[in-house]
């Protein structure tokens, strides 16, 4: 079985939907079977790599709403984000641009370290607040992941892995997905927002059926059975 999962770095629910899917994904029963992929959305292409604003008044002035109301807003995420294990600290957050940081996605899903990336790009950016469009934050992920460093910062100065994340936001598009998380299982069921890890585990359920149908046997004797309160014998 394989899950696509669209998600942004920038996108506190595509970070709690990440949480609360592997929380489904535990209790599956063939989760060994199951292969994830994360594929780049970038909720903002045109954000600057050095904002001069914060995400407060980032969110006031897309929204147009007012600073404290922006800071309400995401109070109410942090409660979610606890729930789950997530400390937000929406008030440290540097809204930068997310390109580079989709690309090192790329970079380390070649080397089997994705998963350990976006954990960390996500820790950075929503709790640590640092910059996930500067390179040498970058490059500092890349090696506490256990990537090469040196090899990392080539593949940043050389703008490696660009057309795979716009691709894959074309992708999203032309599967309908209207933001992230999206989350896209063989194919066939798709879940948008950070459901409950239920919900995961119910199409996750639901998609290995489908590859693994119950095939009833034909024998030349019946066996006996019980249907209708009567219980016939073999015959």
């Amino acid at each position: 079985m394989k899950v696509e999962i669209w998600s942004d770095v920038a996108c506190p629910f595509c970070y709690i939907g990440k949480h609360r899917f592997e929380e489904g994904l535990s209790r599956f029963e063939h989760k060994d079977d199951v292969t994830v992929e994360y594929r780049s959305f970038q909720l903002d292409p045109h954000a600057a790599r050095e904002p001069e604003r914060d995400l407060y008044d980032v969110l006031a002035a897309k929204f147009g709403i007012s600073r404290e109301q922006a800071v309400q807003m995401n109070q109410r995420v942090a409660e979610q984000g606890r729930e789950v294990g997530i400390d937000f600290r929406f008030g440290v957050v540097i809204p930068s641009n997310t390109l580079d940081a989709h690309r090192l996605i790329k970079f380390a899903g070649r080397h089997g370290k994705e998963q350990d990336v976006i954990e960390r790009l996500f820790e950075a950016y929503f709790t640590s607040g640092r910059n996930v469009a500067d390179h040498r934050t970058l490059a500092d992920i890349a090696e506490q992941a256990g990537l090469d460093r040196k090899a990392a910062e080539e593949m940043l100065k050389s703008g490696a892995y660009a057309d795979e994340v716009e691709a894959d936001g074309l992708e999203a598009s032309r599967l309908g997905a209207r933001g992230v998380p999206f989350f896209v299982i063989n194919r066939k069921y798709g879940v948008s927002g950070a459901q409950p890890g239920s919900v995961f585990l119910d199409v996750l359920q639901r998609a290995w059926q489908d590859e693994h149908p119950l095939i009833m046997t034909e024998s030349g004797a019946s066996g006996g059975v019980c249907e209708d309160g009567t219980c016939k014998p073999d015959k």
